[in-house]
Formats: structure tokens, sequence, C-alpha cells
């Protein structure tokens, strides 16, 4: 499905997000403070995020992706990167690999996002982060607003623009059994993460995840017992 939008996605996040996507990922590759990390962008698309983070100072960025059309598009934009076909859900990387992983609208569409947030801790080092960009359910009044707009008009907008109408009218029931922002939170702490936090962008209908994973243990030497 996500080799099928490929020609028009970038076009489409634009036009759907009235230009702000961009800016989100901006903003999450700020975050990431990516400046002579290794970092693993993860459901890496067409590139863009990644592209954010080179510019920002990645020293390795490995950009991974299910989808081998979406990596085509994303080494057009990334130049002298390593892409590769990558499962989130079981990495083909060894532990504690990576400063940073990152991901854009990622999380939505894992099987099973526990295990998935597992295989990011394990691939992380001791006090790497992680940060995701990804839509939420935006709190208060502005939740039946967005839905509206989620459920009804990017679908139609989506199909058309695609030529994809079934492509685009998977992008709400993603969200549908996808928790909200503060319960993402709780799974991160529960996955092993500390200093989890988040902010709302796009009116609250997107949100940015940042979360570290624990610092290894300092090592404890027992001292010689002097008579």
């Amino acid at each position: 499905m996500f080799g099928r939008i490929v020609p028009r996605y970038d076009l489409l996040n634009s036009v759907l997000t009235a230009g702000f996507d961009r800016r989100w990922r901006e903003r999450a590759a700020a975050l990431a403070a990516p400046n002579g990390a290794r970092v693993l962008d993860l459901g890496t698309g067409t590139g863009m995020l990644a592209d954010a983070l080179v510019a920002r100072g990645a020293r390795i960025l490995v950009g991974g992706d299910f989808s081998l059309e979406m990596l085509q598009a994303a080494r057009r934009r990334v130049s002298v990167r390593l892409l590769t076909v990558a499962d989130a859900l079981d990495l083909p990387f060894a532990d504690a690999t990576f400063d940073v992983v990152t991901s854009a609208f990622l999380w939505r569409n894992l099987a099973d996002l526990p295990a998935g947030l597992a295989e990011l801790a394990r691939v992380l080092r001791p006090g790497g982060r992680v940060v995701s960009l990804e839509v939420t359910h935006p709190p208060g009044w502005r939740g039946p607003v967005f839905r509206l707009y989620f459920e009804r008009v990017v679908p139609i907008v989506g199909g058309l623009v695609s030529g994809d109408p079934v492509a685009y009218g998977y992008l709400p029931a993603s969200l549908g059994h996808f928790p909200p922002a503060l319960q993402l939170a709780d799974l991160l702490a529960a996955a092993g993460f500390e200093r989890v936090s988040f902010q709302y962008v796009g009116l609250g209908g997107l949100a940015i995840h940042l979360a570290h994973k624990p610092d290894a243990p300092a090592q404890k030497h027992a001292s010689a017992l002097q008579p």
C-alpha cells in the first residue's frame, strides 16, 4: 500500500497539513539533537525527516523502512547515507547500535506497539534517546473537529490527489486503535524508557514524544580490605 502512494506522498503531506509537516519534522529533528550522533530514522519513508537530521549534523544516519519504493524515493533526497529495508519489530541491528532513533508517522502502523518499543530500546545505546512525530487524539474541544477532518476530509482529498482512495481511507482507521499521547507516554515508560515527555503540535492533532534509555549502571569496584 505504501509503495503505491510514493509518487504523490510528499505533495499530499504538504496539502493535508497546509505545509506545516516540514516544520513539525524540523522540530522533531531539533529534539533528537543529532549533531555528531549515530541515528536510525525508522519508517524513513521518502526521507523528509532524515534530510532534517542530516542538516543538523547526524554523523551516521541509517534510514530504515519496510517499503522498498519509499527507500528508493529517500535515496533521491538524502545522499551518501545507508538506507535499508527493515522490519520495526525485528530490526537487523545489534544491541546498543544507535545514539538516537527517530520516526515520523510510523508507530500507528505497528502490529505490536509494545514489541516495537522494546526493539527501539534494544538498538539504542544506554543514555540514547527516541523521538517520534505521530498523529494523535487532540484533547478537549479540538478532538471532534480533528476527527471530522481526519475521518471525512483526509480520505477524500487523499484519494483524489493520489488516485488511491483505499490507502487514504486507511489513515483514520489506523488512528482508531492508536493510544492517545498520554497513554503512549505510559507505554514508553513501561518499555523501560525514562524522562518521557511529549508536546502537541498542529492544534493538538499530532504529538512529538521524547524518551531516554536509562544510562548504564556505574560499575562498582570493590576495594581490597586493608588489615
